[in-house]
């Protein structure tokens, strides 16, 4: 086992374990036991050492540490219609150019906020069993341009798992990129500064003509620190690029002054703001996180006000069931949105409005367009 595994061994997963490091009253010790035996806890010593314990509202302790919201059965567990994607097992293909892969349901730590609460940390059908089927799929698909291997965290998997993903997919002809989706430089930065033959696959595999992409998630300035600084740094001189997808979560970030300082820090380290998601409306999530698109609008506007031109490269998205859609904003009591991706690419492009309702968060499946 290499280090940076008997390193995550020793994470907090259970409310005992827990009540060592913040204080938690006996009727709070019995509500986060009915919740984590839902959605379990998985939490780096790392990342619950950037909690503010003098903070009862701190940011990172409302993304990581359970709480009794998580009680409330608002919302579903397939918000952007995963499943209707599927094409086997632990495989999706919702757009023409690009296919994704599930290779695992477990991450260094489990976010609240989850928007795969349905299968992280738990027993699951979905994750991928034999990735020869996945790259079988991929050479029959020439539109497919790139992949994204995501899960759950595919960097919490084996060195040598990661490698064999690289190399099967390089030798694919008509891909352009491959990109992992991991939060592991924000929650456990030791993996990449621990381990440097993943550099070094990293390196190899990411070359001129076909790069290699690593989608990370900082959500808030605070988790920007020395070591996630120096895990940034370790991937750029492996010739990864970084892009970034935060998500607009209710007492994380929704405030206009709290995005510009995320986005500036971001920017300076070398990582790309790309996205900034609205939260979806997620099972034991939705209540407690999202934030209407109202409020959304106005702070996102706020923050670009502040913003130069890297800063504010990122698009307010939702990852809607038929596709990806921008969020352009209100006026004249009208929100106005426009089709970013589609599982009907005749659907890019096109702009539509809604009438404003201060409360709404999302958009229905069924959308009466105007």
């Amino acid at each position: 086992m290499d280090k940076w595994q008997r390193e995550l061994e020793k994470n907090i997963k259970t409310i005992d374990h827990l009540k060592k490091h913040i204080s938690l009253t006996p009727k709070e010790e019995k509500i986060l036991e009915k919740v984590i035996e839902i959605h379990p806890m998985n939490i780096t010593h790392y990342y619950l050492s950037l909690i503010n314990k003098k903070d009862k509202n701190d940011p990172i302790k409302k993304m990581i540490v359970p709480s009794r919201d998580e009680l409330n059965l608002e919302g579903s567990y397939d918000t952007s219609g995963e499943k209707q994607s599927t094409k086997s097992v632990g495989l999706q293909h919702k757009y023409p150019e690009t296919a994704f892969v599930l290779a695992t349901n477990k991450c260094a730590a489990y976010c609240r906020f989850c928007f795969r609460k349905r299968l992280v940390g738990l027993s699951t059908a979905e994750i991928l069993e034999r990735f020869d089927t996945a790259v079988d799929y991929i050479k029959k698909h020439k539109e497919i341009d790139n992949v994204l291997v995501s899960g759950g965290d595919p960097l919490i998997l084996p060195t040598e798992t990661v490698e064999k993903f690289l190399s099967k997919l390089s030798k694919i002809k008509h891909l352009s990129f491959i990109r992992f989706g991991s939060r592991v430089p924000v929650t456990f930065p030791d993996r990449i500064l621990m381990d440097k033959k993943l550099l070094k696959i990293f390196k190899k595999y990411s070359k001129k003509n076909k790069r290699l992409y690593i989608v990370t998630h900082f959500n808030h300035p605070n988790e920007i620190t020395e070591k996630s600084t120096n895990a940034v740094d370790k991937l750029i001189k492996a010739n990864v690029i970084l892009n970034d997808q935060t998500a607009l979560l209710k007492g994380v970030n929704d405030k206009p002054e709290i995005l510009v300082e995320l986005m500036k820090k971001l920017v300076s380290i070398g990582v790309n703001p790309y996205y900034l998601f609205q939260c979806r409306p997620v099972k034991r999530v939705v209540h407690h996180f999202q934030v209407p698109f109202y409020r959304g609008c106005k702070i996102v506007d706020d923050a670009r006000k502040k913003l130069d031109g890297h800063s504010k490269r990122f698009k307010f998205m939702m990852s809607h069931n038929r596709g990806k859609i921008e969020v352009l904003g209100t006026r004249n009591n009208y929100i106005y949105f426009k089709q970013h991706q589609a599982r009907n690419p005749e659907l890019v492009g096109q702009i539509f409005r809604k009438k404003l309702n201060r409360k709404s968060g999302w958009l229905d499946d069924k959308l009466n367009l105007s």
